[in-house]
């Protein structure tokens, strides 16, 4: 890896100031690290491999472990039902690729997007990620996720257009709201979670997305 790096002028100490000191595996290459691009994207796809994020002509293997999936879950249940039930617009999980602007495909854990922002109203159909920047992502932090990684990503959610960013923190049991990259309001147990100007009227509490993680 560290050859490879060097191949593209960058060292092992570039990406970890870049990305944090995250772990080494969830680079995929080849292609050279720094080189990507959304076909590689569109190639790993068509392979069945892992999921990949496409960041500054890096691909970075999305991090989801049990217990994460297990609160996306909730969460796609819960927002699914109110989505639907207001018709809204449509909810995807954690394999849901999209594209934010050209060369930037990120996969929120769970995203929601507006039938105004939908093509025609209705589900996007064609390549693995469409050009689709959703009102509401979620993502749910793991071990192998950065701070450097998060505070990127949210700033390049707000850029892109995104409405409303939720970070879900189990080892904390905690929920980050973010209305921008400034603003935001931190969550426990005992409050309980709404859907603000995006989603208004959806509301539930925070203990039911860490009820079943309890020892």
């Amino acid at each position: 890896m560290n050859q490879m790096l060097q191949a593209r002028g960058w060292t092992a100490a570039d990406l970890v100031a870049r990305f944090g000191p995250l772990p080494l595996e969830r680079m995929r290459q080849p292609p050279t690290p720094g080189t990507a691009t959304e076909e590689d994207v569109e190639r790993l796809d068509r392979k069945g491999e892992r999921l990949c994020e496409l960041i500054e002509g890096f691909l970075l293997e999305k991090t989801v472990g049990y217990e994460e999936s297990l609160i996306a879950a909730i969460l796609i249940i819960r927002l699914g039902r109110f989505v639907e039930k207001h018709r809204l617009g449509r909810v995807s999980g954690e394999a849901g690729m999209l594209r934010f602007a050209p060369g930037l495909i990120l996969i929120p854990d769970v995203a929601f997007v507006s039938y105004e922002r939908l093509p025609k109203g209705k589900r996007a159909r064609g390549p693995a990620a469409p050009d689709l920047v959703p009102d509401l992502a979620v993502e749910v932090l793991s071990e192998g996720n950065t701070r450097e990684e998060m505070e990127q990503k949210l700033r390049r959610y707000f850029d892109a257009g995104v409405r409303l960013v939720w970070y879900v923190d189990p080892d904390r049991s905690e929920v980050r709201v973010y209305t921008s990259v400034r603003k935001h309001k931190k969550l426990g147990r005992k409050d309980t979670l709404d859907g603000g100007d995006v989603l208004p009227g959806f509301k539930m509490p925070v203990r039911k997305l860490f009820e079943d993680l309890e020892d």
